[in-house]
């Protein structure tokens, strides 16, 4: 049978963005206002100590981007983690990430919105292409969701297709609250003694199998949680102490409950 007139082009269909409620104008101006001052102001507090950066500046000075992954739950306080001229942070298209967007965006980052997690891969596209146009990318592998203080494969699939190598941080403070969050999401006390500590980064090679990205992944895992525990020692935390904010949230000289 013969068709009358042309075919037509089908347009190939692209990924629309959850639809998701965002915050109303006035909030949406006024709590980032707000927590980017109420994060100045603490910062201006604090006695950090950063531990490790060595191997992190190296790679500034050679004109390298870079993925810098760190947990969720100590997001707060990362702008100040990072030295570079510019970073884009991965955040969720909740609402809530739509507060922290903007609050991020205070301090000179931009965002790509999304996950590389749960039906990201729009946002997998969007992280490679800055980090291949030069920028340097924040990812919490253990985000949006969780499990906490877990990495997603997300991370390592990004900087396998980038070439951009993996550098972990991990923070700590003392005293601290401790929110009984998913995250477990951790607020310093004005004045506290607070760590970042950076990890040796991690090159993620392109014609790497499956089974060598999940050993990458466990070594990423077992890297980031080892760097949590000397952030918290480099704040006078015991062990114990750095990690029982995994379990439950509280107030106390350490990311957990009063001794």
């Amino acid at each position: 049978m013969t068709v009358a007139g042309p075919v037509p082009t089908i347009a190939p269909v692209e990924e629309q963005p959850e639809r998701r409620r965002g915050p109303g104008a006035v909030a949406g101006v006024l709590v980032p206002l707000l927590a980017s001052v109420v994060i100045r102001v603490l910062r201006a507090t604090l006695r950090i100590r950063h531990v490790g950066r060595e191997e992190l500046d190296a790679l500034e000075a050679a004109g390298r981007n870079y993925i810098l992954a760190f947990w969720h739950g100590r997001l707060l306080l990362m702008p100040y983690a990072y030295r570079g001229a510019r970073m884009a942070i991965l955040i969720s298209r909740h609402a809530d990430g739509e507060l922290i967007a903007r609050t991020m965006a205070r301090f000179g980052h931009d965002a790509v919105r999304g996950s590389t997690t749960r039906g990201g891969a729009s946002a997998l596209r969007a992280v490679v292409r800055r980090l291949k146009e030069g920028w340097d990318v924040g990812i919490t592998p253990d985000g949006p969701r969780g499990p906490r203080f877990q990495v997603q494969a997300g991370v390592i699939q990004a900087a396998r297709l980038s070439g951009a190598p993996i550098v972990p941080v991990a923070f700590a403070a003392r005293p601290a609250k401790v929110f009984a969050s998913w995250d477990r999401f951790l607020l310093p006390y004005p004045f506290a003694r607070a760590a970042f500590v950076y990890g040796a980064p991690l090159e993620i090679p392109r014609t790497a199998g499956d089974g060598e990205l999940e050993a990458l992944r466990e070594r990423l895992e077992r890297q980031m949680q080892e760097l949590t525990r000397r952030a918290g020692a480099a704040c006078g935390l015991r062990e114990a102490e750095s990690w029982s904010a995994a379990s439950s949230g509280g107030t106390s000289g350490r990311p957990e409950g009063t001794p």
